[in-house]
């Protein structure tokens, strides 16, 4: 018990401050893409024939960029002969509409704002989610929970997970959402109390990712349920996904 204590008190404290102080990311950390049009050579579709998702398209020497199939797998920038294509450190990648993560000539996508006033009242100091892995490979599910340890600590939000869609205020939902998943989920949406809220968590859940059009999959959750939040990545980082459900309650702003 002693020991326990004394590293306990060496380890000093853990929780990170956010949103008060910026999270500290690593080097090689990968956010936003950032495409420099301006580099592109004419005619050169190089990125766009690497991508595995057709997250980039090229029309008339514009470049567009599908956040929410980009995978943040590289490719793009590896394939690029001028170095035109990269990432940038900004993690803050959450929309409240689908359309908000269609980026066209490198720009940022628009930030997720908050509820409506009515649904703060409701949600904003107590927030219950059903975690629903629907299909996934759990990487985005490894993320989510990683909310939970002392670093991020999500509970400090009053935002947790529970084990019944009967006990919460909304879905978390990772994963293409296949034809096997398809029927459950809609299920767990019904259980869930009005008024309620849909969070897509990952490339998977907003567009299908790696499986987009395949027969199983059923190209994310909006097929099946409304969506309130879409947090892109392949897995998002957790601080992605925390900002996102904090700018949802309205308890950070730009």
């Amino acid at each position: 018990m002693l020991k326990a204590l004394h590293q306990r008190l060496r380890q000093g404290h853990r929780t990170f401050a956010y949103p008060r102080r910026w999270p500290e990311l690593p080097e090689r950390f990968r956010g936003l893409p950032a495409i420099d049009a301006s580099r592109c050579p004419e005619g050169c579709r190089d990125c766009a024939a690497a991508c595995p998702t057709e997250a980039i398209t090229v029309e008339s020497s514009t470049v567009r960029l599908d956040l929410g199939r980009c995978l943040f797998c590289g490719e793009c920038a590896a394939a690029c002969p001028e170095g035109a294509v990269g990432y940038t450190s900004e993690f803050r990648l959450a929309a409240r509409r689908r359309e908000d993560l269609l980026l066209i000539g490198g720009g940022a996508p628009a930030r997720a704002t908050a509820l409506d006033e009515r649904l703060r009242r409701i949600f904003g100091r107590s927030l219950r989610l059903r975690q629903v892995s629907a299909g996934g490979c759990n990487g985005c599910e490894v993320e989510v929970n990683v909310l939970n340890t002392v670093v991020f600590d999500l509970a400090r939000f009053g935002i947790q997970f529970v084990a019944s869609p009967r006990h919460a205020d909304g879905l978390l939902i990772t994963g293409p959402v296949t034809q096997g998943m398809r029927e459950a989920l809609r299920l767990a949406y019904q259980a869930v109390p009005a008024p309620k809220l849909v969070i897509a968590v990952g490339a998977c859940a907003i567009s299908g990712g790696p499986y987009v059009d395949h027969p199983e999959a059923t190209n994310g959750a909006e097929s099946t349920v409304p969506v309130d939040l879409f947090v892109p990545g392949c897995p998002p980082h957790p601080w992605t996904i925390l900002d996102g459900l904090l700018r949802l309650l309205g308890r950070v702003g730009d």
